[in-house]
């Protein structure tokens, strides 16, 4: 996925052309405070708890890899069309 820190709401965009999730997120990027408001976000867009969220990978990073338990692939494309999914 792609995240916008301090992108003005918290909110999932959509699917960019890469098959990447577009996340914007309110926070900056300071002491983990962003990657945690993406966790909400996605959770929230998913609806799951954010206790099944993962951050696997990207914590200093603009593009981040997730991991989001109990939750199917098929699941997340029919929600995000384009989305690539797949391991980390």
């Amino acid at each position: 996925m792609r995240v916008t820190p301090r992108g003005g709401r918290d909110e999932v965009v959509g699917v960019g052309v890469d098959g990447e999730l577009l996340v914007k997120v309110r926070v900056a990027p300071a002491d983990g405070a962003a990657n945690a408001a993406v966790l909400r976000t996605i959770a929230a867009a998913a609806d799951v708890a954010p206790s099944r969220l993962t951050l696997v990978r990207g914590a200093r990073s603009r593009t981040k890899v997730v991991s989001i338990d109990g939750v199917a692939e098929w699941e997340l494309r029919a929600r995000w069309p384009g989305l690539l999914t797949g391991p980390a």
